[in-house]
């Protein structure tokens, strides 16, 4: 693989790409002992990038809102575009590093992108570098409509399907740590109903979320062992939050508290309140009530032949009681004889 097949032309300054290709890790230093690698140029690079990749969205989408326009834009210069770029130019294969792989997240091949571009820029001028853009890459490497219809927030996925689903979701924080270049490194794993689902690995913690998410949606796709175990976390966790605690009470409105007077002919009955106190009319008397609350208790006793004549409320004496009871038994001898 050489430069020209990957630019289509010849360069003027072949210093400028050569830079443009050297990683970091190679660690090569100038005369004066400083390092020289990439970073500079990809830093120049991005930000060419930003400007040409902008002009042609907002020409290419005439009406579009602001917001479409930056979501495009951000598709078609983010980092796994880039990299996948490098890797169909065959940009990988010139980059001079130390040979050691890098993770799977590394971005060693669209960093040498946007340093190429960087390089084109300083060697040709920005109508080379929209030309190059428009006419070998876009018109040969990216169908710009998909990519601006393509949804690539794959945590917004895996939420919104969680959620239609029910499913409870979290991105449980697994390490936060550097790399060998002093770069930061995040680690996130995705949780549903408690069951593990996939990590990822970025240089931020979007990034690491994104992957986990993107990874946890294909295995949901590819192993229905891992749906089936997902969704009978689910049917535990909400069996348990619908067990009742209690009784349910119950909505049935008594009227124990009225005091029924059905087949009740002692019209005395009918004035006692709920609380057991009596209520006089103007015809009755204290001594009245006395006198029937006698009765009453003797009509308790359920005795019909019971003779109530020679009941009254006044208390009587030892003697007159005997006397009565005497009186009472020879009126019986009387009448037998």
């Amino acid at each position: 693989m050489s430069l020209y097949n990957v630019l289509g032309f010849y360069p003027h300054n072949i210093s400028y790409y050569k830079l443009a290709l050297m990683h970091k890790s190679v660690m090569h230093r100038n005369a004066k002992g400083k390092p020289v690698n990439n970073e500079r140029l990809e830093f120049l690079g991005d930000a060419i990038l930003d400007a040409i990749v902008g002009d042609i969205v907002y020409r290419h989408f005439p009406g579009k809102r602001e917001g479409f326009l930056t979501n495009t834009r951000s598709k078609l210069v983010q980092r796994e575009t880039l990299n996948k770029l490098a890797k169909e130019m065959g940009i990988n294969e010139l980059i001079l590093s130390s040979g050691h792989s890098l993770s799977h997240n590394s971005y060693m091949g669209g960093n040498a992108f946007e340093a190429l571009v960087g390089a084109l820029y300083l060697d040709r001028g920005y109508d080379v570098c929209m030309k190059f853009m428009q006419k070998r890459i876009l018109a040969k490497l990216i169908n710009i409509d998909k990519v601006a219809y393509k949804e690539v927030n794959f945590k917004s996925k895996l939420i919104e399907w969680s959620q239609k689903n029910k499913v409870k979701i979290n991105f449980d924080p697994l390490q936060q740590d550097k790399d060998k270049n002093g770069s930061p490194v995040f680690v996130f794993r995705v949780m549903l109903e408690g069951v593990e689902g996939c990590t990822g690995n970025g240089y931020s913690k979007k990034e690491s979320q994104q992957l986990a998410s993107k990874l946890t949606l294909e295995k949901l796709r590819r192993e229905p062992q891992f749906i089936d175990k997902v969704f009978a976390a689910k049917a535990n966790r909400t069996k348990m939050e619908e067990e009742p605690v209690e009784d349910v009470p119950s909505t049935e409105n008594k009227t124990d508290f009225i005091i029924s007077s059905d087949n009740d002919t002692d019209d005395s009955k009918k004035h006692v309140t709920a609380f057991k106190t009596k209520v006089y009319d103007e015809n009755q008397s204290a001594d009245n009530d006395r006198h029937e609350a006698v009765i009453e208790q003797n009509e308790n006793h359920n005795d019909d032949e019971f003779d109530l004549s020679d009941i009254s409320a006044k208390a009587k004496t030892r003697e007159e009681i005997i006397a009565s009871a005497e009186a009472e038994a020879f009126a019986n001898n009387d009448d037998e004889k």
